[in-house]
């Protein structure tokens, strides 16, 4: 099963479940919009290459479009409609007045200088034009892209307006660095989020987060963040796999020195000092409390979510969990925190960083965590006691408070004409 097909299987049960209006449950299982952009940029070396770029737009009922921007090779129009309808749910679970999109590049971004990255994000950004918006469509970084990039995208966005208009565009996209708007604490938003959620899980559970194992998978900015939080927290980090290896250590990896070493260049986990160097089909197979997989979709299968020893699969990546995984993990006992839940804290950060924009204010660190944190705490309640009402998994409740949030709002609205 591809991730279009999981996320509207997931969509099929929550809206079943539910009793979803006809009308509102056809407007829900399509797209708005879909843009592809095909592009030429001249590389380093004098040759050109001709790169392709998406963008969905799922539904905006609730307000302005938002989504982040991968660059990936795995990034194509299905996997943009699965991540953009994925936002849809997780802004509307998430209180916001946003709905969802998402898009990005088909390339690998280690194959180009930062030079060309530039090059590529400004000529993408122009071939978009005005299918994004500060009121419109508010991108922000995702898999492989950086405060950086986000900056140059808001410059390119703005080098297109008039000049009395151009400040008045610097919420175009969100997650730019501090010094060119950015929000203090976007950074680490997502991880800290997903941190709360396992914080908020732990209390639910009676336990205790010290000493408690964990792994990760991915350790791009959530797993470094979810990984520095939860250590702060007492839990210990035993094993870490990405795109590079997969790296384990029974006394504890330390996640500041593992980013000092992966981080640069995309270097990776592999040959880091710290730990030793395990096969990564036994990683989901590590004794451990709890897993956070925090890459790319469809890592937990049918095939490899029966050796899951953990209690708790807390989701920091989209749609990490597909063909039939959860329905082995539940019959397991395992909780699983769902992503529009889990790692929602990014996205709410963005909203931060957007109202800052806007109405031309500064927000500081404490301020912005202390804000994040109520905000995940006051959904992962909401989640909870909805499980317990309908008498069903964490996933389906939480797509039944976010779709039935959007049924109430074309409801009272109507639809045109």
């Amino acid at each position: 099963m591809g991730m279009y097909e999981n996320v509207k299987h997931q969509f099929d049960k929550a809206a079943d479940l539910m009793g979803l209006d006809d009308g509102v449950r056809k407007i829900l299982s399509i797209t708005n919009t879909e843009i592809v952009v095909h592009f030429p940029v001249k590389l380093d070396n004098g040759t050109v290459e001709v790169f392709t770029g998406y963008r969905v737009q799922h539904n905006n009922a609730l307000g302005p479009y938002k989504g982040g921007l991968r660059y990936h090779a795995t990034v194509d129009i299905d996997a943009a409609r699965a991540l953009a309808t994925w936002m849809t749910w997780k802004t509307s679970l998430a209180g916001l007045p946003y709905g969802g999109a998402k898009g990005g590049i088909q390339l690998d971004p280690k194959k180009y200088s930062n030079s060309e990255l530039e090059r590529i994000t400004r000529r993408y950004t122009f071939a978009l034009g005005d299918n994004i918006g500060p009121e419109h469509d508010i991108p922000a970084p995702d898999v492989n892209t950086t405060a950086q990039m986000m900056a140059w995208i808001a410059d390119t966005y703005m080098s297109t307006k008039p000049p009395a208009e151009r400040s008045k565009n610097q919420h175009v996209v969100t997650g730019k660095p501090v010094g060119s708007g950015g929000l203090e604490g976007r950074d680490r938003a997502t991880g800290f989020g997903v941190v709360i959620n396992i914080k908020e899980w732990a209390k639910l559970r009676g336990k205790s987060l010290r000493g408690m194992r964990f792994i990760v998978q991915g350790f791009g900015n959530v797993g470094y963040w979810t990984s520095h939080f939860l250590v702060q927290e007492g839990a210990v980090l035993i094993a870490v796999q990405d795109a590079t290896g997969t790296i384990y250590n029974s006394k504890g990896i330390n996640p500041e020195k593992l980013n000092e070493h992966a981080a640069p260049n995309y270097t990776g986990v592999k040959g880091f000092s710290g730990a030793e160097s395990i096969l990564s089909e036994h990683f989901f197979g590590l004794e451990c409390d709890f897993i956070v997989p925090a890459a790319l979709g469809n890592q937990i299968t049918g095939e490899n979510a029966g050796e899951i020893k953990a209690s708790l699969v807390a989701e920091g990546a989209n749609g990490p969990l597909g063909d039939g995984a959860d329905e082995i993990l539940l019959a397991k006992g395992v909780d699983i925190i769902p992503d529009i839940l889990c790692n929602s804290g990014g996205v709410i950060a963005s909203y931060f960083e957007w109202l800052q924009n806007r109405n031309g204010e500064i927000w500081y660190m404490d301020e912005v965590l202390s804000k994040l944190e109520a905000r995940l705490i006051k959904s992962f309640d909401r989640v909870v006691k909805k499980a317990a009402e309908k008498k069903t998994d964490w996933r389906t409740a939480a797509y039944v408070e976010a779709i039935g949030r959007i049924e109430l709002a074309y409801k009272q609205r109507g639809i045109f004409p």
